[in-house]
């Protein structure tokens, strides 16, 4: 019983640093807590299947997502071992979060289509609990952005805004994605009030510096870049990389992420020389974080060449646009906005 109450406080202490963004003293707590939970309960327990879930969450903040999807899918399969042992609504939201996990880790890794079918049977299966089901809703809509499928992507958002009721921190998740929609869109002026509710929302809920807190400014960011207003962006952008490289360390996904959106705004104001650095430190870190045949290294790779392409400078731009542009073209619909953009580069930088 003691060991048990131990373990209990350490998932607490590991939930606490989650928080906090102390990603490494989580994860050290979450380790210690399964271990103990593994003793007492088994291997195929509920305890373990929940702290497996953690563990998932606190690597995917990490930008680990290759092993978030393994402690994810570990999840999945002790409750799937459980089978009807393991009922009620507990039984269900760590059902529901473990495909979340896993189709999230598969969204992040760039592999859509397999991601798809995990985030459609979370929404199943969370159908009869509110506050699961937007959750399970808001994953899914998510991946349906990002594979260019808006409208669908866009009832989904609303309707788990509508489940939400009073969970502040998931409306403001909700508020965040709706404002990347539009921005995907490319309706800046409703992607604003979005973006910006949720920022203030968890401002209000975690202060300024905390991670959750910087992502929803660097959302907001981004919309401000679309209205061009890089005035108010920059200082954004800035402050977020110093905070990021402070928790994070040198290399981490956010970090490439905001170093490719103040390379776009120091375009924009006429810095060539500085964006071009910052686009490919960002190309870099993605493509060893990310790899190669990733979307948003593709991403980055595109920007690079159009700016080069403005340049003047077409033989380096060329073959960045082709790999941006193949990479698009194996993972997205013909219709989507980055596939459109890369065969319009493609036709420009013709020889």
């Amino acid at each position: 019983m003691v060991a048990y109450e131990e373990a209990i406080a350490l998932h607490e202490e590991s939930l606490e640093a989650l928080a906090a963004g102390r990603l490494a003293e989580a994860g050290s707590a979450a380790r210690r807590a399964l271990a103990i939970f593994e003793v007492e309960d088994g291997p195929d327990s509920p305890d373990v299947a929940n702290l497996s879930n953690h563990m998932a969450e606190i690597l995917e903040a990490a930008g680990d997502y290759r092993e978030a999807e393994q402690w994810g899918r570990r999840a999945w399969a002790i409750a799937e071992r459980l089978g009807d042992r393991f009922a009620g609504d507990d039984a269900t939201a760590i059902r529901v979060e473990a495909l979340g996990r896993i189709g999230a880790a598969l969204r992040s890794q760039g592999c859509y289509e397999e991601a798809e079918p995990h985030l459609r049977l979370a929404v199943e299966l969370a159908r009869d609990h509110a506050a699961v089901a937007a959750g399970a809703m808001n994953n899914l809509a998510v991946l349906y952005k990002y594979t260019g499928n808006f409208e669908e992507a866009d009832r989904l958002y609303r309707r788990a805004l509508e489940l939400a009721g009073g969970d502040q921190d998931q409306a403001a998740t909700i508020h965040h994605n709706l404002g990347g929609l539009n921005h995907a869109r490319g309706k800046f002026a409703e992607a604003e009030q979005d973006s910006r509710l949720a920022w203030e929302i968890r401002t209000g809920l975690y202060g300024k510096s905390h991670p959750r807190t910087l992502s929803d400014a660097c959302a907001y960011a981004g919309v401000l870049d679309g209205l061009e207003r890089f005035a108010e962006s920059e200082p954004i952008y800035r402050n977020a990389l110093l905070v990021y490289e402070r928790i994070h360390g040198p290399d981490h996904y956010e970090i490439a992420v905001n170093l490719n959106n103040l390379a776009g705004v120091r375009l924009a104001l006429g810095d060539a020389a500085e964006a071009e650095s910052l686009y490919r430190r960002a190309l870099d870190m993605k493509g060893r974080l990310l790899g190669a045949e990733h979307p948003d290294t593709a991403l980055t790779q595109h920007n690079l060449a159009s700016m080069l392409a403005d340049l003047g400078r077409l033989d380096e731009a060329r073959p960045l646009a082709k790999t941006a542009k193949e990479v698009f073209a194996r993972l997205l619909p013909p219709a989507h906005p980055k596939c459109v953009a890369a065969g319009e580069m493609e036709r420009c930088l013709a020889p």
